[in-house]
């Protein structure tokens, strides 16, 4: 069996020069992906440019270079993208390339039906094996449909090219011509995360539980999420693209892909970027197994595994939850890629979170990429009906099944601070806000660093942080499930509402001046706000007024002893003098409070109540 393939092998050898001969005027050629660009033939293609007319050539981003997309070579050549990439960017704004805007999911089916029909397929694989099969190596994703759809089949045989293993492999019999080449593979190269990626990426790693499954992309805000993943346990990969960085956390313990429900023990994906040291890592590796992108991009097939995590990028969100990424307005930029694939499986699979991240700015912070309206021209690539998370640096917005208010409130608190009060006007022009809902102040920035988390005296753990204006409804909620009693002791009278106008009193706050403290337990997929602690600020003394407020069911169970003590810590590192508390001479459990601060409190009676005063 050899010694025939070798046979055959011989027979199909031909030089660079040879094989591209064979490719006539009019062909639709597809050339491989990523770093698997077979640049050897498509120089010679170029150098025999002036015996060609009408070449259409298609694929998707490939890290080499991209002649045929030059001017002047117009009437040779025509280049069609699945994905724009950095090399055919400028062609396709000029309207020299086109661009095919499709799910990378679909692309396989295009070839396959022959609604896309490929004439010639040039590739990249590994020398074949002693059965006479190659490896797609670093790219299978839609190299593999193409390769078994083109009528020809040009193949660069490269050594270098790692023997991958999976559903990754052609035979020689499918290869018509093969063109030895020993050449290093296209490598991408790191760039080091900036403070805003790493806020995002700090943000995201904190949605991943132990046991989940990811699938993520290149760049900057990826890498930053796998920086801050080294505390996790049992992580798998489901994904299009295996990086470095994912390497690297395979060799750490953290990606074991043991806890994963479909190919568990194995990292799944279709292509890989990155240096020279992660294309030695797949070569041969038994634990890594590439398929086409048909397989790990099908949202039926990613949402198989539980608690499914996919982070995908964006170039803008508006207010509704409209997400852009393919576009700069009317300028098309990258592509739709695999964002909706994997969005649309993660958000059905059990526990799964779909999460799309971006920088709250552009152009140096003078831009802001959450918007009232998505620039015109602008694509819709992930639509406001599938979009779950959406994360800047400045925190996490969850959309799903929210309406348009609550989402244009979300999305104002986690754009940059400078542009909030233009997002909100914008908002109440259009009617998707309360038109009295208070501008927030330019400094009031989210105190992150507060976030803390308590067990009870029963052993049941809450979140404990800054207020925020989105938990108007869960204040609401808290408020009218009080006991006429709760509402007496904490509001002196007996309120029969809470409307909107008072609740965002509590809700908007600057954390200077002014801070409240809720604590919150997750009942399934739903969270509810159990306590609040607040103090004001009065200028004139320098101390802080308190008040507390627990819901019936959750009171003695320390809650408000630990928002007492966290008030206290919060506001001496502010420089406030002390605390104030007026509390009702039969509140008894408020009273006993205000022996709990760790600071000695004076009080005495007036109007029939007992007015407290602690100086730290």
């Amino acid at each position: 069996m050899m010694l025939d393939w070798q046979e055959r092998y011989k027979e199909k050898v031909r030089t660079p020069e040879q094989a591209v001969a064979t490719i006539r005027r009019g062909d639709k050629v597809f050339i491989g992906s990523g770093a698997a660009e077979p640049q050897t033939i498509v120089k010679a293609l170029i150098e025999t440019a002036g015996r060609l007319a009408d070449t259409r050539i298609m694929h998707i981003m490939t890290l080499g270079v991209a002649p045929y997309t030059e001017e002047k070579f117009t009437d040779q050549f025509r280049h069609n993208a699945f994905f724009i990439g950095a090399n055919t960017r400028q062609a396709v704004a000029e309207g020299r390339a086109d661009y095919t805007p499709v799910f990378l999911s679909e692309i396989p089916a295009l070839f396959k039906s022959g609604q896309m029909p490929i004439d010639v397929a040039i590739i990249q694989v590994s020398p074949p094996d002693k059965f006479g099969f190659c490896s797609y190596g670093v790219s299978t994703d839609v190299v593999k449909s193409a390769t078994e759809s083109a009528a020809k089949v040009i193949a660069e045989i490269n050594p270098q090219m790692p023997r991958a293993l999976g559903d990754c492999f052609v035979n020689l019999n499918d290869i018509d011509i093969a063109v030895p080449v020993d050449e290093p593979l296209l490598c991408s190269a790191y760039v080091k995360a900036d403070d805003v990626s790493r806020r995002i990426g700090r943000n995201i790693a904190s949605l991943i539980e132990d046991g989940s499954t990811m699938q993520m992309g290149i760049g900057t805000i990826p890498d930053s999420v796998l920086l801050h993943l080294t505390g996790k346990k049992d992580l798998g990969i489901h994904t299009e693209m295996f990086s470095d960085g994912l390497m690297e956390l395979v060799d750490k313990g953290i990606i074991t892909n043991r806890r994963k429900t479909l190919h568990p023990g194995k990292t799944i994906a279709s292509f890989c970027i990155g240096s020279r040291k992660l294309y030695e890592y797949v070569d041969d590796n038994p634990a890594i197994e590439f398929h086409p992108t048909e397989h790990t991009n099908d949202p039926f097939i990613i949402a198989q595994n539980d608690k499914m995590v996919s982070i995908n990028s964006a170039i803008e969100v508006d207010l509704t939850g409209q997400v852009c990424a393919d576009s700069l307005g009317s300028m098309f930029y990258s592509g739709i890629g695999g964002q909706v694939d994997f969005v649309r499986g993660a958000s059905r699979s059990k526990g799964g979170k779909p999460i799309i991240a971006l920088p709250s700015t552009a152009k140096d912070g003078k831009i802001s990429r959450i918007s009232v309206n998505l620039r015109e021209g602008a694509g819709v690539v992930t639509t406001r009906g599938d979009v779950h998370y959406v994360v800047t640096e400045w925190g996490i917005a969850y959309l799903h099944g929210k309406n348009i208010r609550e989402r244009a409130m979300a999305l104002i608190g986690i754009a940059h601070p400078k542009f909030r009060k233009d997002l909100m006007e914008g908002a109440k022009k259009l009617n998707y806000i309360y038109k009295d809902q208070i501008l927030p102040d330019e400094e009031a920035v989210y105190p992150e660093e507060l976030e803390t988390v308590m067990t009870t005296k029963d052993g049941s753990e809450l979140i404990v942080r800054p207020i925020r204006p989105t938990d108007e409804e869960m204040l609401s909620d808290m408020f009218y499930d009080l006991s006429d009693q709760t509402i007496i002791n904490r509001f002196f009278s007996m309120l029969k509402s809470m409307p909107h106008r008072r609740l965002q009193q509590f809700c908007c706050i600057d954390y200077q001046s002014e801070m409240s403290l809720v604590a919150i337990t997750n009942e399934g997929v739903k969270q509810k706000v159990v306590g609040l602690g607040s103090y004001h600020l009065n200028p004139a003394t320098h101390r802080a007024e308190i008040a507390f407020m627990v819901a019936d069911a959750w009171q003695g169970k320390g809650i408000g002893t630990f928002m007492m003590k966290s008030l206290v810590r919060i506001a001496k590192s502010k420089n406030i003098k002390g605390f104030t508390a007026e509390v009702l001479r039969d509140n008894v459990a408020m009273i006993a409070l205000m022996h709990k601060a760790g600071v000695e409190p004076k009080s005495n009676i007036v109007d029939g109540s007992y007015v407290f005063t602690m100086d730290f």
